[in-house]
């Protein structure tokens, strides 16, 4: 009897904290349904009360009005993939051999250069945007798609850094021992064996590094001042004017922003968890 009980007293348990998991799911969930949703209504649907669950219509031309000038959603949305993309390509490749540098070699001042890219972690983007934008004028790269990638960079390559350098050392040094007895040199050894064994983390800062650039809108805001160079985040002001907001523009154009990221964390859900718990008791 008091096994059965024990059984009955699971089951519950289980039943009342995957009902409590559903209804918190569905709360976190529920802004994001109604921004997709809101996106597909009119303007005068919008504000009607009480409000509705789901378009009478649906407006899938709010995916295709342009904003105002050259701007458009497609190409805005084209601008963010660009300078994402880029930034994390050059986010890796600076990144990674310097985490291996750091991770495997006895370097003078490597305590303090870890340090300082820590310190460049806490500190607002608010905080270079000035000396940044000054260096880009001397250099002529305002309204540039340099200007927002290298700025992104700077956010980007200190996490990356961090990030593989941790799981660099959790990964034994036999396995390097092993190729150079097998003819490899530091820089074969690095990309045949370091680089594949820990694509794990790899991947985590290249995804991460995506949407630091993705989501950025001080950087982008700052130095283009093109309608047609802008990326989504900053793109969104073309639909805020004078007269008022283009709520259904508005929305359309959130849901494109937040499609990559919603796409990555569910393809990538398994590596982003193996990649940030790995290597976390190293030091």
């Amino acid at each position: 009897m008091g096994t059965i009980k024990l059984a009955i007293l699971k089951k519950n348990r289980d039943g009342i904290l995957n009902t409590a998991a559903v209804i918190i799911c569905a709360f976190f969930l529920f802004p994001i349904y109604w921004l997709i949703i809101t996106s597909l209504k009119s303007e005068a649907e919008i504000f009607r009360v009480p409000p509705t669950l789901f378009p009478s219509s649906l407006h899938i031309e709010n995916y295709i009005i342009r904003g105002t000038g050259e701007f458009s959603i497609y190409k805005a949305f084209f601008n963010s993939f660009f300078i994402a993309v880029v930034t994390m390509v050059i986010s890796m490749m600076l990144s990674a051999p310097a985490a291996y540098g750091l991770a495997r070699y006895k370097l003078r001042g490597k305590k303090i250069t870890i340090l300082l890219f820590l310190v460049t972690q806490m500190l607002p983007p608010t905080l270079v945007l000035t000396p940044l934008f000054i260096i880009f004028k001397q250099m002529k790269a305002l309204n540039t798609y340099a200007a927002p990638i290298i700025a992104d960079c700077t956010i980007a390559i200190p996490f990356s850094l961090l990030t593989l350098r941790t799981y660099f050392l959790s990964i034994p040094k036999e396995l390097e021992d092993s190729a150079r007895i097998d003819g490899c040199n530091k820089l074969a050894a690095f990309l045949r064996i370091m680089v594949p064994v820990s694509y794990p983390g790899i991947i985590v800062s290249a995804a991460f590094s995506f949407l630091f650039a993705w989501g950025n809108l001080i950087y982008p805001l700052t130095f283009l001042n093109v309608n047609a160079m802008r990326p989504m985040t900053a793109g969104i002001y073309n639909f805020i004017g004078e007269n008022g907001i283009a709520w259904n523009l508005v929305m359309a154009f959130s849901t494109l922003t937040i499609l990559p990221v919603i796409i990555i964390f569910i393809t990538l859900q398994k590596y982003l968890i193996s990649g940030l718990t790995a290597g976390a008791v190293k030091g």
